[in-house]
């Protein structure tokens, strides 16, 4: 696993950690960074023995949102171009977003725009006390359009309405009031309670944390006609699955 913009590894327990690497550029994302990204995703959501993936990232920021060259080649490009480099973002963040396994996002320093879209893609957020946030497309001239449905998903329609409108800068107590971070640590805690959630997920069956989560993303969206219906089914296959028998039985025997 050679990559330039990012680093992958997992230990003995089968968590993962991915985490970026371009401190120098405040980890900003461009092309290379989305590619190796989708990659990563895809090896560990391809490694049975990876249970829980941290994202994370290298230096005092985690990320600075789209680096600035990358987005100035874009404004070059032709029509089709800019679409594709829009799709670019948008396939990383998807990739992401259906990851199978759990995804805790470890944030320290800033999260920009494209930053803030990864936060919102994870399951679970852990931030520094002092960590920094904002979405500023608009002072560009932009919009945050890839990330849009992610942190609308994520914040609600009224904590968007502000930060997407105005670019102004938060911190953590905000963006815990709102649901873009989970808990906060003090920056010397950080990996501490970043761990403290690795042990809650350890501690659970790993199928059914997969189908609890492709559970919420087909409840969140509206992806059957009889939820209700849909639900009963997915709980009556949970408990045919072998994982909760044999759990069932050593909590009854233990």
């Amino acid at each position: 696993m050679s990559f330039e913009t990012i680093d992958l590894s997992w230990d003995e327990r089968g968590v993962a950690t991915l985490r970026l690497a371009r401190p120098e550029k405040h980890n900003a994302l461009n092309e290379a960074m989305m590619h190796e990204l989708v990659e990563a995703a895809d090896i560990v959501e391809a490694t049975p023995a990876v249970r829980a993936v941290i994202l994370s990232a290298h230096g005092k920021s985690f990320c600075a949102g789209g680096d600035l060259n990358w987005m100035q080649a874009q404004a070059a490009r032709d029509r089709h171009g800019k679409i594709e480099g829009a799709r670019q973002l948008s396939t990383m963040l998807s990739r992401l977003d259906c990851l199978s396994k759990p995804l805790i996002a470890r944030v320290q320093g800033n999260a920009f725009g494209g930053g803030v879209g990864m936060m919102a893609v994870a399951d679970i957020v852990v931030a520094a006390e002092n960590a920094r946030f904002a979405l500023t497309e608009t002072r560009l001239g932009l919009i945050p359009a890839t990330i849009g449905p992610y942190v609308i998903r994520r914040i609600g329609e009224g904590a968007a309405r502000r930060t997407f409108l105005n670019g102004h800068r938060f911190g953590t107590d905000e963006a815990l009031r709102f649901g873009l971070v989970s808990r906060s640590a003090a920056p010397d805690a950080l990996d501490a309670a970043v761990e403290e959630e690795v042990a809650l997920l350890l501690d659970c069956a790993p199928g059914a944390i997969s189908e609890a989560k492709s559970l919420i993303r087909t409840l969140a969206r509206g992806e059957v006609e009889d939820p209700v219906a849909f639900s009963e089914k997915a709980l009556a296959d949970r408990w045919e699955s072998e994982e909760a028998q044999s759990r069932i039985r050593r909590f009854l025997n233990p």
